[in-house]
């Protein structure tokens, strides 16, 4: 069973998170780079999974489309949000406070080389989360993430996911609403879909949902569907 280093980094700007998961991210490709170079003296590469929770920002994918923010800098800054254009795939989205937000940094070689069965496992992940609340989620053809009422009028998003790849090897990954303010989404156009909506597990459920139970099931469901172990690290941040 391959092992997992797990860290719960709490409330951090993105800036910061991005930085440790590119830092994660880059030790690992030139891992095994270096051992594709030297076989003889191979090292074994190391898998993360990251919990975080941002402070209001924006953020955009390769593919996204500028005008999908629908106010200005001077707008965003204003009302306390920050905004990145970021290299994982996809369109514009939104993190802040009561979403919990996964990064795993793992070695697809470990587990199997096929970009689209692991976004699947992830949507797989959150679709077992939302079943223990009694939720019965989905997925939208042609569009990443996890969904209510999918081919109906009410559809709805409630985790969206952006990932980046390279030599096999993942970061970025998916944003749960959990306790979301949703009003903060109507600054975009989320994930350049227009015509569906956006909720959160608290609108669904009609009340707060401890954050904890929700990342706690998120944990169980991830090591089951990957067959991994989580092994708790220490952060760098404190």
């Amino acid at each position: 069973m391959r092992k997992v280093q797990f860290q719960d980094i709490g409330r951090v700007s993105y800036g910061t998170a991005w930085d440790f998961q590119t830092e994660l991210f880059t030790e690992t490709v030139d891992l095994k780079l270096a051992n594709r170079k030297h076989p003889d003296t191979a090292q074994e590469t190391s898998d993360h999974f990251l919990f975080v929770e941002h402070p209001p920002v924006f953020t955009l994918g390769k593919s996204g489309k500028m005008e999908h923010l629908l106010v200005d800098q001077e707008q965003l800054e204003k009302d306390g949000f920050e905004f990145f254009p970021v290299n994982r795939g996809g369109d514009i989205t939104y993190h802040g406070p009561g979403q919990i937000v996964g990064y795993p940094i793992i070695d697809l070689d470990h587990y199997f080389t096929d970009i689209h069965k692991y976004l699947r496992y992830l949507e797989e992940v959150i679709i077992s989360t939302l079943a223990d609340y009694g939720l019965k989620a989905g997925r939208s053809d042609g569009e990443t993430g996890v969904w209510l009422d999918e081919g109906t009028p009410f559809a709805r998003k409630m985790c969206a996911m952006g990932v980046k790849a390279s030599r096999w090897t993942t970061m970025h990954g998916f944003a749960l609403n959990v306790n979301a303010d949703l009003g903060h989404f109507d600054y975009i156009v989320p994930c350049g879909i227009s015509d569906k909506k956006v909720t959160s597990l608290h609108i669904e459920l009609g009340r707060e949902v401890d954050l904890q139970e929700v990342k706690d099931k998120i944990k169980f469901y991830f090591q089951k569907q990957f067959d991994c172990q989580f092994i708790p690290t220490r952060h760098p941040f404190k």
